[in-house]
């Protein structure tokens, strides 16, 4: 079992444009019923992601890379987050969704709180974030519904919340202080795009008042530095 996962990554991680359940079955020499399990539940846990039937390498294969401290070449570096940090003056967040949870996979901060939990890559809702939802916003229907069925009681405020912006969500790339934060806290963010696909988000966060008052100043910052980068 555990060799047949690992070569469903490796084929995946080769193909490039990604591989439909047929084309891996097929270089498996295996039942399409039983790879069919194998990749849903890789999607689940965000070591591969599905889209048009067509799966391709997800996003945690990345971040176990830099919990263990051993960060993968990126095309975003530490520097060019310092660079948005020096204009915004607030805490900057390059975050990453692994199954239903946003992970900060590099941040910027001089506040500690902020620092802590990108620090300690500790999971944080996708409804509670303005980065948690351009990267829901991002994800095929029929996904989204699953994960918004699956919320519990308490977050119906946030779904409605969420439901009435996603269509300018997927529209813009751009979430600006939604006001859904624990706390005091709000952010401001971008989707960093990728062959169409949202791959990530830049965002600032900070306290509620000052996200506010300062939204569309740092969502043109945010959009600025992902245009230089190449990721809109």
């Amino acid at each position: 079992m555990i060799d047949r996962v690992a070569a469903i990554l490796e084929l995946v991680a080769r193909s490039g444009a990604g591989l439909t359940l047929t084309a891996v079955a097929k270089a498996l020499n295996a039942p399409v019923s039983s790879v069919h399990g194998l990749l849903n539940g890789l999607v689940a846990v965000g070591y591969l992601d599905e889209r048009d039937r067509v799966y391709t390498l997800g996003t945690a294969p990345y971040l176990l890379n830099v919990i263990a401290g051993r960060p993968p070449v990126t095309s975003i570096s530490h520097e060019q987050l310092q660079q948005v940090h020096a204009e915004a003056g607030l805490t900057i967040a390059l975050s990453t969704s692994v199954g239903d949870d946003l992970f900060y996979v590099d941040h910027v901060s001089s506040e500690p709180e902020y620092a802590y939990l990108a620090e300690n890559r500790l999971r944080r809702s996708l409804l509670r974030t303005s980065a948690g939802w351009l990267l829901l916003a991002d994800r095929e229907q029929r996904d989204i519904w699953a994960y918004l069925n699956s919320r519990p009681v308490a977050d119906a405020d946030y779904i409605e919340q969420f439901l009435y912006a996603l269509e300018a969500l997927r529209a813009t790339g751009v979430c600006a202080a939604p006001g859904v934060a624990v706390e005091r806290g709000d952010g401001v963010s971008v989707a960093l795009r990728e062959r169409g696909r949202t791959i990530a988000t830049l965002g600032v966060v900070g306290v509620r008042e000052t996200i506010i008052e300062r939204r569309d100043e740092l969502a043109k910052i945010c959009l600025r530095h992902a245009e230089e980068w190449g990721f809109r």
